[in-house]
């Protein structure tokens, strides 16, 4: 069965997923490691769990989401993979992170662009993809069935939602697609944000105050 893994990372106190099965490969997603200790923590995660990354994926490309690309890139020769509509955030990086302070190695260009609909799959484990933009213009949320998790970026958190008012986002556009593609998700769904505490279906459509 699939688990995942949690690190934060960066001023921004981004979440940087391993998700991992009983195959010992794992995929990482959004590696905001900026830091040779943030670095050094997943690596450290990586080899005492004894796991092979054989995937990089990103939600979406707001620097604080892919600070760790390029180290991933260097350390386990794995390319970025997200939608194309995303390609200008990340070419934005350069400009960005300066602005807050960070240092950022430019990440790779992916070989392979992920699409609106389809699924990945690494080991046992299978990530069906859910297109969800209004935070950023192609953001895609990966959605575990078997073990009943989504790993949504910045669409939905507990409590909240993904900020609409960067290059890209729209309010109706988000809301729309929470409503429609994530919240049909089973109630007990696990959703691990890219920023803050795990929550699941049931309690943000009770709770949240952006959808009741």
């Amino acid at each position: 069965m699939s688990t995942v893994k949690a690190f934060q990372n960066n001023p921004f106190q981004e979440n940087t997923y391993i998700a991992y099965d009983e195959t010992g490969q794992c995929a990482i997603i959004d590696p905001g490691m900026e830091s040779a200790t943030e670095q050094n923590t997943v690596v450290n995660f990586i080899k005492n769990n004894k796991l092979k990354p054989v995937l990089l994926l990103n939600t979406h490309c707001h620097i604080d989401h892919i600070l760790g690309n390029k180290f991933v890139f260097e350390m386990y020769g794995l390319k970025p993979q997200f939608h194309k509509g995303e390609l200008p955030l990340l070419e934005a990086g350069i400009a960005y992170a300066p602005q807050f302070g960070m240092r950022y190695d430019p990440s790779p260009v992916p070989d392979v662009f992920l699409e609106e609909e389809g699924s990945i799959s690494f080991g046992n484990t299978t990530f069906k993809f859910i297109f969800a933009p209004g935070h950023s213009p192609a953001h895609l949320c990966f959605y575990n069935q078997a073990a009943n998790y989504v790993i949504a970026g910045d669409v939905l958190f507990r409590g909240s939602i993904g900020r609409t008012d960067l290059p890209g986002g729209d309010f109706k556009t988000l809301i729309d697609n929470i409503e429609q593609k994530i919240l049909t998700l089973p109630n007990d769904c696990t959703i691990y944000p890219g920023h803050g505490p795990e929550t699941n279906i049931g309690f943000e459509k009770q709770h949240n105050p952006f959808l009741t």
